[in-house]
């Protein structure tokens, strides 16, 4: 991770309730925030995609 990456930005987001207990369910699993499990899941996302591009 950059010195850049470091700084975070703010999103709001809004999702179905099913979601929310989904995903709270697996950060806890995974002893993460939900904030963490998100921000873990969008950058393995993006990591296959551009590893998918090679």
């Amino acid at each position: 991770m950059s010195e850049k990456d470091d700084q975070r930005k703010q999103l709001l987001l809004r999702i179905s309730t099913s979601l929310w207990k989904e995903l709270a369910a697996w950060a806890e699993d995974d002893f993460r925030s939900i904030n963490g499990q998100i921000e873990y899941l969008l950058t393995e996302c993006v990591r296959r995609r551009k590893k998918g591009k090679q």
